[in-house]
């Protein structure tokens, strides 16, 4: 068997704060979740989507630290329209989150943004712009 990709674990020193993050995004996760020292919900698809508090990561490895620096990876949202990126940046910042990058149109053909999540984890959301109207 050759191995896939099964799920995305993220390490966070406040699991309720990160968790509310997440939720405001849609991720379904469990009510009580916060107390546990590791949650993972299944996404549509099937792909795990999981955290691990960093006390619990700590416990079997006592030199584990957090990286330093830029974040390495990044979990991409797709939004709806254009419309949807401005509108979920605004609200997760305004609910306490790092806005890194404010929604702009990239070259690549999509309208982008860049938050940090609570642990400071890239967190992208995306749209496809609207094609021009071919000229008639």
């Amino acid at each position: 068997m050759t191995p896939h990709l099964d799920m995305i674990g993220l390490v966070t020193t406040d699991m309720a704060r990160t968790l509310d993050f997440y939720r405001r995004l849609g991720i379904d996760i469990p009510a009580g979740a916060e107390s546990a020292p590791h949650v993972e919900v299944t996404l549509p698809g099937g792909l795990r989507l999981a955290w691990d508090d960093v006390t619990t990561i700590r416990s079997f490895d006592p030199d584990w630290t957090p990286p330093a620096g830029s974040p390495r990876a990044a979990l991409a949202f797709r939004c709806a329209d254009p419309a949807e990126v401005d509108r979920w940046y605004a609200e997760l910042t305004d609910a306490g989150a790092h806005g890194h990058l404010a929604p702009w149109d990239a070259p690549w053909s999509q309208r982008y943004a860049v938050l940090h999540a609570p642990d400071g984890n890239a967190v992208d959301l995306f749209a496809p712009l609207p094609t021009p109207a071919e000229p008639s």
